[in-house]
């Protein structure tokens, strides 16, 4: 059996491709967006009653739309995929280009089902080191697909060693 089209020079050898999927494209508001966007509805609230002017506006609006619309722009532009070792999230957007990044699923990783439809599989964390040295943990996953369920049975097979 020979490698995926388009998959040549990624997938390891024995390594083949289970499940592939989009996030669902409609634009959502998350609770953490609305936290977002009453600061920035705050801050140009302010800049307009005390006129310190349209740059200022500008960064409340800003503020207000940047959370929501960005995620709704890196989901549009993301490809998701799970073999039978790695979880893969390829993007294309217009500023960044082409990338492709993976996580190997392992006996240990954690793994979480989020929402109903569309849900979240989450399978990875990784850390962030702020300006001021501060860390962040981010989890990773495939965000707002139809079948979740299947796809994290899929990744508990990869965990059993059954996939």
């Amino acid at each position: 059996m020979g490698t995926a089209t388009g998959w040549e020079g990624i997938l390891e050898e024995g390594e083949v491709i289970l499940w592939q999927g989009r996030p669902d494209g409609r634009f959502r508001l998350h609770r953490a967006d609305a936290v977002a966007g009453l600061f920035g509805l705050f801050f140009s609230g302010f800049a307009v009653f005390w006129m310190f002017g349209l740059i200022h506006f500008s960064a409340g609006i800003g503020l207000m739309a940047a959370r929501p619309v960005g995620s709704w722009w890196r989901r549009r532009h993301s490809f998701y995929s799970l073999s039978n070792r790695r979880a893969f999230i390829a993007s294309n957007t217009p500023f960044r280009g082409r990338a492709l990044r993976f996580w190997d699923i392992r006996p240990d990783s954690v793994l979480d089902l989020i929402g109903s439809a569309p849900q979240t599989v989450l399978f990875a964390t990784e850390a962030k080191r702020g300006a001021k040295g501060t860390e962040t943990t981010t989890r990773i996953g495939f965000e707002g697909i139809h079948d979740g369920r299947r796809v994290i049975g899929l990744m508990r097979d990869i965990q059993r060693g059954a996939a």
